[in-house]
């Protein structure tokens, strides 16, 4: 089989693509930070803020795979061996070298990867210090993501798409790929596929290779793999690659090559089943294609990178049942596939702003966008029918009883709906509402990062009374942006009273690592209700070591490591008070109070 003819015809197949596979066009990451956010406090009680416009959109995994080795397809063992290397023309040949030789000050530098930097709210290039390369490239590998912390995760995910130097002893590439394979095990396919794009092609390493594939299959984009085929095809085995022989001349308009290179494939049994007929519908979505075929799950037992990769760029419906086998970060990857209507991504798109892939205005964004749409179930058209009185109803009272139908519990409010109304408490007045709803107008502005906004009910707080009042006053203790009520122990002994001894721990080690503790208040407290706050455990050491020599990048790692899981009331109070006092000490004081606020709210 010869190549010149997908090669010839790539270039018009890439805009075709565009049409037979849209992706969501993403120039830079958006941010989950509303305006404002981090800057230093203007005074304890600031004027309200402008609601901020909404981003749009944008977002889901395969299954659990060894962290520690390249990833594989799962399509079958590893003894499907590629075709042979083809001989290439004279032309051929000279059209490649032309491809990479290019002036060094065209090429990107390995040196220093990613693209956030100081300027676009990303960390600067030495945040993770004189870190050893290979030992980050271990805590990552090891860390079982998604994060408990919606705040922990937006943490990590700017750290890790920062532009940072490349540690000394890992090589670039490789560097890339752990940075991205953590960001897909988090639900963020658009950031891992942002961060393998800003490799150069001819750099790429086997690793990068294989988290590259994982990445473009998340993305539901396998059209992004075509670039990267040939080279791919040097280094790997993986029968996803040998399968692009045939879906990258299909793509490009090169019918005869698709079909061969498949018929080739079945043959040797690179991959069979329900992944060589996804392949196969693949291939027949190109132009001059005449294959019809039918997907059926039947005997499937388990869900893929693949599987959700070609199947999700066909619309083709994936089971529930196959959700079930893996991470919620797929579903993460889910909310975001551009190729789904928004009713069917609708249940993802709320996992992924628990997760912290969806900002509030990404949320709101989506929900109006399945509203014009009309096709919602009546429950879902009630809920945005409710959202959109939430921001706009007439009376204070009306904004509120809309949110009160997303928060559902006022007691313990539905995350996600305190999300989706974040800003739309931000843009209320302060004004005399029951302690219970205050309270949550609060956990909702916190949410989204509206911490100036929030700070402005501390002049309620005496007009505040009842049930949730307690609630109200320790989320203002721990999440403005300055101290705005009164911090001291008898306060602190009616929270507890009120919220129970396991929300009153938490906050005590919350105020302790936000320094809004005397020392002797902080010793008192915490002998008296069993917190711990000494460093009794290599982690815990690690953590203040790193915030010692004010490495930003490797705090938000280890406050990572330290919030896995997914269940809040598994974290301890010593394990919070590590990470506010860490992310406190090297400058992310924001970040460590909207940690500390989630932490009281999610329990």
């Amino acid at each position: 089989m010869r190549r010149s003819g997908g090669k010839a015809k790539w270039a018009f197949g890439s805009f075709a693509l565009a049409l037979a596979l849209p992706v969501v066009a993403q120039q830079a990451p958006e941010s989950l930070l509303p305006p404002g956010f981090g800057d230093a406090p203007e005074t304890p009680a600031p004027a309200p803020a402008r609601p901020a416009p909404a981003p749009t959109p944008g977002g889901v995994p395969a299954p659990a795979l060894n962290p520690a080795t390249p990833p594989d397809l799962a399509l079958l063992p590893d003894e499907a061996a590629n075709a042979a290397e083809e001989e290439l023309t004279p032309e051929e040949l000279a059209a490649q070298k032309a491809k990479y030789d290019l002036p060094e000050t065209a090429r990107r530098s390995l040196d220093r990867i990613g693209p956030l930097t100081p300027a676009t709210r990303g960390m600067e290039p030495n945040a993770f210090g004189n870190q050893s390369g290979k030992f980050l490239a271990t805590l990552m590998q090891q860390t079982h993501a998604p994060i408990m912390s919606r705040w922990a995760a937006i943490l990590l995910r700017r750290a890790l798409l920062s532009a940072v130097d490349t540690p000394r002893d890992i090589d670039g590439a490789d560097w890339v790929a752990e940075r991205a394979w953590l960001l897909l095990r988090m639900g963020e396919a658009d950031s891992a596929r942002l961060l393998v794009q800003s490799v150069d092609p001819d750099r790429y390493s086997p690793r990068l290779y294989a988290i590259a594939m994982q990445t473009y299959l998340a993305s539901a984009d396998p059209a992004g793999l075509c670039p990267l085929s040939e080279g791919a095809l040097r280094f790997s085995k993986e029968p996803g690659w040998d399968m692009t022989r045939a879906i990258c001349p299909a793509l490009s308009g090169d019918q005869g090559s698709a079909s061969g290179a498949l018929n080739q494939a079945q043959r040797r049994g690179v991959v069979r089943g329900v992944d060589y007929r996804l392949a196969e519908k693949l291939v027949g979505t190109g132009f001059n294609a005449r294959r019809s075929v039918k997907i059926e799950w039947d005997g499937v037992d388990r869900l893929t990178a693949w599987r959700f990769g070609l199947a999700t760029a066909l619309n083709v419906e994936i089971p529930d049942a196959l959700y079930g086998t893996v991470g919620t970060h797929v579903r993460a990857w889910e909310a975001r596939a551009p190729a789904l209507a928004p009713v069917q991504r609708q249940p993802a798109v709320d996992i992924a702003a628990r997760l912290g892939v969806f900002s509030n205005a990404a949320l709101v964004d989506f929900y109006s966008q399945l509203a014009a749409d009309g096709d919602a179930p009546t429950e879902i058209a009630d809920r945005i029918d409710a959202l959109r009185t939430a921001y706009t109803g007439a009376t204070v009272g009306a904004r509120i009883g809309a949110m009160q139908t997303w928060w559902q519990d006022g007691a313990r409010p539905d995350y996600v709906g305190l999300i989706a109304t974040a800003r739309a408490a931000a843009a209320l007045p302060v004004a005399q509402a029951d302690a219970r709803d205050a309270a949550n107008l609060v956990a909702a502005m916190m949410t989204a990062g509206y911490d100036r906004n929030a700070a402005r009910w501390a002049r309620a707080l005496g007009q505040i009374n009842g049930d949730g009042a307690a609630q109200f006053w320790g989320l203002l203790a721990v999440g403005a942006p300055s101290p705005v009520v009164d911090i001291n122990e008898g306060r602190i002994t009616g929270y507890i009273g009120e919220a129970g001894p396991q929300k009153g721990r938490m906050l005590i080690a919350a105020l302790a690592g936000l320094a809004r503790l005397s020392a002797n208040d902080m010793a008192s407290l915490a002998r008296d209700n069993g917190v711990n706050l000494a460093a009794n455990s290599r982690w815990a050491r690690a953590i203040g070591a790193a915030a010692q020599r004010g490495e930003k990048g490797t705090v938000a790692l280890l406050a990572a490591v330290g919030m896995q899981g997914s269940d809040w009331n598994r974290l301890s109070p010593e394990h919070l008070y590590h990470i506010v006092a860490a992310l406190h000490r090297v400058g992310l004081d924001p970040e460590a109070r909207m940690i500390a606020a989630e932490a009281i709210t999610r329990l």
